[in-house]
């Protein structure tokens, strides 16, 4: 694999950024996925490597999933909770597959990252970051990362292969979705030095017993309408499993859209698929959360937050109100009839 042109250029800013620096915070998505895990480390590894800096990995929210918590435990990762660091303390700050003012990580306001590398659009705050590198026609964040190493003459160890690998494979739904060119060469690239055994232990990673009774409650709560499927989890402990819901909706042959909501940390959080590229969910999400929140992703996924004002049942009825309108308007099938899922 050769990286772009463009990454021998940012990988020599990058060097000139670290140098003077001892201390990096690298701060991913509240609850991250293989590919926030995999682009921290890498982060981590570069700034090793390239300055000697010492690094932190923070995380705001909780790994929940199976996979991400195998993931984790294999890496030997210490994620530093947001709320009881010391930003002070830190000479540098990046964020890794996520940006300022997204809404999905934990960053203070006040706490200005000097590096942003992700494979989402690019958001207005980013702009005024001194070293960007935002490339959304990449299907996942591991593949730039790759390129820095390349370019770097870093050959990954065992782990950060692995752990590479399997966030471009989960990010992309192994190539199936939005995938680049970039992102087949980094997995060929990976794959002789990546750990195939774990791959598949990280794969299925264990569940506890109350996954069970989360997914039994998504599908209780889920109706169809027209081309969609909805369903609702409540207030959940596990904010990864709204994701994971939607994404197991979309499997029902005769649906086009999935949308899963639950509370957690005193928000609605929203996650949106779609199985044809051209739907662009990232629009209809922006569209849904619109002065209320925020939210992002890609053609085929994407997610959102709302902040709760009070916190009351009256207001959750709202927003889920107001939510689910705008989903079924944005993608016509407001005038279809709902259906419940499953016969309880």
């Amino acid at each position: 694999m050769r990286s772009s042109g463009k990454t021998g250029t940012r990988l020599q800013k990058l060097t000139e950024l670290f140098a003077g620096k001892a201390y990096l915070l690298i701060i991913i998505q509240d609850n991250p996925d293989p590919d926030s895990i995999a682009a921290a480390v890498a982060l981590r590894r570069l700034a090793n490597s390239l300055a000697n800096l010492q690094c932190s990995i923070g995380c705001g929210g909780t790994v929940g999933r199976g996979e991400n918590r195998a993931l984790v435990k294999y890496l030997g990762l210490n994620l530093r909770a947001c709320g009881e660091i010391d930003y002070s303390k830190f000479d540098l700050v990046a964020t890794v597959d996520t940006q300022p003012g997204t809404g999905n990580n934990s960053l203070p306001e006040d706490v200005r990252p000097g590096i942003v590398i992700d494979h989402h659009p690019i958001r207005r705050l980013t702009r005024a970051v001194p070293f960007t590198d935002i490339r959304s026609g990449y299907g996942s964040t591991s593949t730039i990362f790759v390129e820095y190493l390349i370019e770097a003459g870093i050959t990954p160890e065992t782990p950060l292969a692995t752990a590479l690998l399997y966030g471009i494979r989960s990010d992309t739904q192994d190539l199936g979705r939005e995938a680049a060119r970039a992102d087949i060469e980094a997995i060929e690239f990976l794959y002789p030095f990546a750990n195939k055994r774990m791959l598949s232990i990280i794969q299925r990673g264990k569940v506890p017993r109350v996954y069970y009774q989360m997914l039994a409650d998504a599908l209780r709560n889920a109706r169809t309408q027209g081309p969609a499927i909805i369903t609702e989890l409540g207030d959940i402990d596990n904010p990864d499993m709204i994701a994971e819901v939607a994404d197991l909706l979309l499997r029902e042959d005769e649906t086009v859209w999935t949308m899963c909501t639950g509370y957690w940390n005193e928000k609605l959080l929203i996650s949106i698929r779609t199985s044809e590229e051209s739907n662009l969910a990232e629009k209809v999400i922006k569209r849904m959360v619109a002065r209320k929140g925020t939210g992002g992703g890609h053609l085929t996924y994407a997610g959102g937050q709302i902040p709760l004002e009070k916190g009351t049942k009256t207001e959750r009825q709202e927003i889920e109100k107001h939510i689910e309108e705008q989903f079924l308007k944005a993608i016509g099938a407001d005038a279809a009839q709902s259906v419940r899922l499953v016969k309880t």
